[in-house]
């Protein structure tokens, strides 16, 4: 049997005696905790760990991980709990390590732009860290997600398409390895030709590979003008359109953002607006006044040539922030259009000349399915999400739910992209890393062997079980 799968884990009781020693009450075994740390927002049920850790120092998450290596106790990492493909559910029982106590900012150097924190800090605790130092942190998966977390999935948003990803702006980082050993993969330096790119391998990792404990991240610089706008457009289409020939024009807009019809009517519900139940196109500019200016008349004259009208100009701090809050409730707004249901998200990714085509194909799909959809997405950079509203007791809705998905998801890879843009692996993609990666997936699991033998961490999610 190939050490990735359970050899054989131990019961979690002697590890639990252990971790209490060291971390008291800061070791919790009331089954509201343990229940609260079995999910995450995915549809998959709930599965509590045997324990549930608060460790507030790397020493502390070593300590953990020593313990648990030596009895053999599955360790599950654990952030603020917003991933959406399975990604903390104890599987095989053993110790949730939720690592939120580990917030503190370490430190912020303006000069060369960039920062210091613990795994635990968030996004937007970050961002108001920063407020008066002329920089800013872009990543924004829409969710207050944990830096750690962010790091873990390989986490994009609403900003990628101009500032990157995680992978673009993590410098290094500071893990804790299953047997309890600390590692720096990095420095500050912008650039290294240093042996092996351990970041890189962490980041993406998911918690299977070991604890990020410490990240140093890149910082830019606040734009000298913001403006943002939203454009209603008369099918999916012509904005995607829009948004084609808008990066082949060299425009370096900052978000694109699309929602479909429903997915407007939903924000207009649970946001308070008033748009057209139309397809729209969320955007915002960043740059001089000039070049903002000009950069959102281009884009305007391109929608207008496919169409697109009701161009609602956002160019005040708080308007820009109510707006961009609309996009980011699109989750919760959603679901509140079947309330009681179990959501089921996808998400893939595709070269952007392939976009039109894959959603209209998907459109296509969810044509299909008796329950409600909606479609939304970063496709600035080609990655779309699609959420299906699934009656909780109904398994004949679950599994329509799930053979769209592999449609949806077979036809990105068809067309050279990806199974997920931003969401992870987790559970819900195993079945399709051999179909995107063949045999790149033994060499992942060569590398999980050596660093985590016993195969501790976060078992069960990101590799599918040896063929």
């Amino acid at each position: 049997m190939s050490a990735v799968e359970p050899l054989g884990f131990g019961p979690a009781g002697p590890a639990i005696e252990a971790l209490a020693e060291i971390l008291g009450e800061r070791l919790s075994t009331a089954t509201s905790v343990r229940e609260h740390h079995g999910h995450d927002e995915s549809g998959w049920p709930v599965m509590p760990p045997d324990a549930v850790a608060f460790p507030e120092s790397t020493d502390e998450v070593a300590a953990v991980a020593r313990i648990c290596h030596e009895h053999r106790v599955p360790m599950i990492p654990f952030g603020t709990g917003t991933a959406v493909e399975g990604h903390v559910q104890a599987l095989h029982g053993g110790i949730a390590v939720d690592l939120t106590g580990m917030g503190r900012i370490l430190r912020v150097s303006t000069d060369d732009m960039d920062c210091t924190v613990e795994a635990g800090v968030t996004r937007k605790q970050l961002n108001a860290e920063l407020r008066d130092t002329g920089l800013f942190f872009p990543v924004d998966p829409g969710a207050d997600a944990s830096i750690g977390g962010m790091i873990s999935t390989r986490a994009s948003g609403t900003n990628a398409v101009r500032y990157g990803t995680m992978a673009e702006n993590v410098l290094s980082l500071t893990v804790v390895l299953a047997d309890g050993r600390v590692i720096r993969t990095g420095g500050r330096a912008r650039k290294t030709s240093a042996g092996y790119d351990l970041t890189h391998l962490f980041t993406g990792s998911e918690g299977t590979l070991g604890f990020i404990t410490e990240i140093t991240l890149r910082l830019h610089g606040l734009p000298e003008a913001t403006s943002a706008a939203v454009c209603r457009f008369p099918d999916e289409d012509a904005a995607v359109r829009t948004v084609i020939e808008t990066i082949q024009s060299g425009v370096q807009v900052a978000r694109m953002e699309l929602l479909d019809a429903l997915q407007m009517r939903a924000i207009n519900a649970y946001s308070r607006m008033d748009y057209p139940e139309a397809p729209h196109l969320f955007l915002e500019f960043h740059g001089s006044e000039a070049g903002v200016r000009e950069q959102a008349e281009l884009v305007q004259a391109l929608a207008a040539d496919n169409g697109g009208g009701d161009f609602t100009w956002a160019t005040y701090e708080e308007e820009r922030s109510r707006l961009w809050q609309a996009r980011h409730d699109a989750y919760p707004a959603a679901i509140q259009l079947r309330p009681g249901c179990r959501p089921f998200t996808t998400d893939v990714c595709v070269p952007i000349s392939r976009l039109a085509e894959c959603i209209r194909a998907t459109r296509e799909d969810l044509k299909s399915l008796p329950m409600p959809t909606t479609i939304l997405g970063h496709v600035g950079d080609g990655n779309f999400h699609v959420l299906i509203l699934c009656d909780p007791d109904s398994a004949e809705e679950l599994a329509m739910a799930k053979q769209v998905n592999e449609a949806i998801v077979l036809r990105a890879l068809e067309m050279e992209g990806t199974c997920t843009g931003e969401h992870g692996i987790g559970q819900g993609k195993i079945d399709y890393l051999y179909r995107e990666h063949g045999a790149g997936v033994d060499v992942m699991r060569t590398i999980k062997e050596a660093l985590d033998p016993l195969g501790l961490m976060n078992p069960g999610k990101v590799l599918p079980p040896r063929p």
